[in-house]
């Protein structure tokens, strides 16, 4: 890389950004043997996935990221043995979705007993998910790397297809005869901050709602930041340090590094490499484009949320909007660049599946709704009112509240341009190009430097999977190392003089002791 040229590198591995991505991809070079440096510009680690006591003392919230839909799926998770280093409790209710006059649908891990409680559209929502949940392990493979390469599992990829093309395009009504079961569907399709419907949104929903079945959403007791804490954990187990309150402005300001990982949007790459990139590289980053915003409001409650229909309060997360028509106004009036008057609230309720998050008898709540990039304006009545519409009362259960903003949320994590938690636009032509169209869009022209952010496959999401893709390619194309190192929680952990031995070896070859495994 660049900085190389200064002198003999003073670390193997920097990392810019200590979020998900960014520990992941730093866990992954650690355990090759390399030594490994993280910087963080904020005073504590986590990114997207931190949780602090943002109401009352004791009420433990999770900053952003809520429920985790991935994180039993994510092949990253998998290997770095996440369900075996925290506790993880799966609702038994994945998400579910009120409607006017008081009646829900419910998304159960069990795929028959959801299609049961739809009554006469239970046969089609079984038609449509049982080959998915079937093959969720192969759902998980197509959807957790880089759209543009041939697919391991080609049927899988052209079931999932097909049903994308469905509920992507004005077809999406043909399949369901009811108000519930289309709504249920809507209702986690919605997390794409899009107009409705699109291929994108369909194919993010389809996902979310195969692993609702197939494993569940499970949430981190005691918060988001228990998923962080491992990460690090094994980062530092593994001879790996963090550095904090640290804003890197320039790649030149850096040690020198044999690789920099940045865990940042390629709005902050063209910053940091300014005169570094190749142009027509560079007008490919500015092309990248940045979607809408949310706008977040924390709730310390006395009572769990009096939801009209019983059913709700097992569920870990909620999709508060009404019916599918509801929900694709409201999410409509966003694309359009303005605020829904009834808009979608996305909820997560995890005091009632984990104690620890409050005093005995109290509740935390989260709740998000979707806006125009860069609003500054509070949702907070707007999200109160919304939520009283489905549970009366709820507005006297609040003791305490905080709330950010569109622009608040970027001021906290540059990550979220404009207010944008997803790094980038949701679109399909994004899918394929994020940020560039590249069979490895990880790495950048500048040697040895590369992106490990939401903004580049799979997307956004706590799954680590883009870090993991990220420190891959860097081990194979800049590291000499061309297997894959282990990552399970029992992996031996290497002395000094073990780990200065391995540094030297994968100077000059390939590393023979673990399973070779390139995406």
């Amino acid at each position: 890389m660049v900085s190389a040229q200064r002198g003999a590198p003073e670390v193997d591995a920097i990392v810019v950004g200590s979020g998900p991505n960014g520990l992941a991809a730093a866990v992954t070079l650690a355990r090759a043997g390399l030594s490994v440096r993280v910087y963080e510009k904020n005073a504590s680690v986590g990114g997207g996935a931190a949780t602090a006591e943002l109401t009352l003392p004791g009420f433990h919230h999770d900053v952003c990221s809520a429920v985790h839909p991935l994180a039993l799926a994510s092949e990253f998770f998998q290997r770095f043995g996440l369900a075996d280093r925290i506790d993880l409790v799966v609702p038994e209710v994945s998400y579910g979705h009120p409607l006017p006059g008081g009646t829900a649908g419910l998304a159960y891990r069990s795929l028959t007993r959801t299609a049961a409680e739809l009554g006469k559209d239970g046969p089609a929502w079984n038609r449509l998910f049982a080959p998915l949940v079937a093959h969720a392990d192969r759902v998980a493979e197509f959807t957790g790397a880089q759209l543009l390469r041939l697919p391991r599992h080609p049927a899988t990829a052209l079931r999932f297809g097909l049903r994308s093309l469905e509920q992507g395009s004005p077809l999406w009504n043909l399949r369901f005869s009811g108000e519930t079961a289309p709504a249920l569907l809507t209702g986690v399709s919605a997390h794409t901050i899009r107009a409705l419907p699109s291929i994108a949104t369909a194919g993010a929903g389809l996902t979310l709602a195969t692993y609702a079945h197939a494993g569940g959403w499970p949430i981190p007791v005691g918060g988001s930041g228990a998923i962080v804490t491992a990460l690090v954990d094994d980062l530092l187990a593994h001879g790996g340090e963090i550095v904090t309150s640290t804003e890197v402005r320039r790649l030149s300001d850096l040690p020198t590094a044999r690789v920099v990982m940045l865990d940042l949007t390629p709005r902050a790459l063209l910053r940091l490499a300014e005169g570094e990139l190749p142009a027509a590289y560079a007008r490919r980053l500015r092309a990248f484009r940045y979607g809408n915003g949310v706008a977040k409001v924390d709730f310390a409650l006395s009572d769990p949320v009096p939801w009209r229909a019983a059913g709700l309060r097992a569920a870990g997360t909620v999709h508060v909007g009404g019916t599918r028509a509801q929900i694709r106004r409201a999410e409509n009036t966003v694309a359009r660049g303005q605020h829904a008057e009834e808009p979608y609230v996305l909820v997560s309720q995890p005091s009632g599946i984990d104690p620890s998050r409050a005093p005995a008898g109290r509740h935390t709540l989260w709740a998000y709704t979707h806006v125009p990039c860069g609003s500054n304006i509070d949702q907070t009545e707007a999200i109160v009112r919304q939520i009283e519409r489905f549970a009366p009362g709820f507005r006297d259960t609040i003791l305490a509240k905080a709330s950010r903003t569109a622009t608040e949320l970027e001021q906290h994590n540059p990550n979220y341009v404009s207010g944008d938690i997803s790094a980038g636009e949701v679109s399909m032509s994004q899918l394929l190009r994020r940020p560039v169209l590249s069979p490895d869009p990880w790495r950048t022209p500048v040697a040895g430097v590369y992106l490990c952010s939401s903004s580049t496959p799979p997307g956004p999401g706590v799954h680590g999977l883009a870090g993991w893709h990220a420190a891959l390619s860097a081990l194979r194309h800049d590291l000499g190392v061309h297997t894959a190192p282990g990552l399970s929680p029992v992996a031996p952990r290497q002395t000094d003089q073990e780990r200065t031995d391995r540094h030297e070896r994968t100077r000059h070859e390939p590393n023979q002791e673990q399973e070779t495994l390139w995406p």
